[in-house]
């Protein structure tokens, strides 16, 4: 920092010079550049809300639900509006998965419990999950599920099997009253 007496055209004023510019020239320029980045900042927040873009705290690290079904994704997006309004967050936690990534998941299970048919309980194979079919979601936090389980059926959700109280497909037209659960994924396909 230099400290000069006296500017060409003020005599006897003192200015400050930072790195060779005068010290008012810097601060401008910061607070031009704090303002540029704050409207930066609200700028890509304002076309995230207009794209639909949620943040990263209301996803919840949730993988993205692509290739759903139209049908399931509208009564999911209706649901979690509604769940919102009662104060409840909803999320997917799990939606379309392909082939291979439902394979992977059997591989895992039966490595996990022992059996193909223990397995099955839990994760069906790509040829049965309605998981690959983009018509299955499974959703999230635990109170989320709870408050799907119980207000579902106004969307047409559905909770399949009685051993997984995150799993939803779109079973009934909105309205209509839920079948019975299967007492888990081994029965009914």
């Amino acid at each position: 920092m230099t400290r000069c007496a006296g500017r060409p055209g003020q005599p006897g004023a003192v200015t400050t010079y930072l790195h060779g510019r005068p010290e008012r020239q810097l601060r401008a320029r910061r607070r031009a550049l704090l303002a540029a980045t704050s409207l930066a900042v609200v700028g890509a927040a304002l076309a995230a809300w207009w794209l639909g873009i949620q943040s990263q705290d209301s996803i919840t690290a949730a993988p993205s639900p692509t290739a759903l079904s139209d049908e399931l994704q509208r009564r999911f997006n209706e649901a979690s509006g509604a769940a919102a309004g009662d104060g409840v967050t909803l999320t997917i936690t799990s939606g379309w998965r392909s082939a291979t990534e439902q394979q992977r998941l059997v591989d895992e299970a039966v490595a996990r419990y022992g059996s193909q048919a223990e397995a099955h309980r839990w994760v069906l194979p790509p040829s049965g999950s309605a998981h690959v079919q983009g018509r299955a979601i499974d959703v999230g936090p635990p109170a989320g599920a709870a408050w799907l389980t119980e207000h579902g059926a106004q969307f047409g959700l559905c909770r399949r099997y009685a051993n997984e109280p995150w799993h939803f497909e779109p079973l009934v037209d909105p309205g209509a009253a839920c079948p019975p659960m299967y007492p888990d994924s081994s029965v009914g396909w």
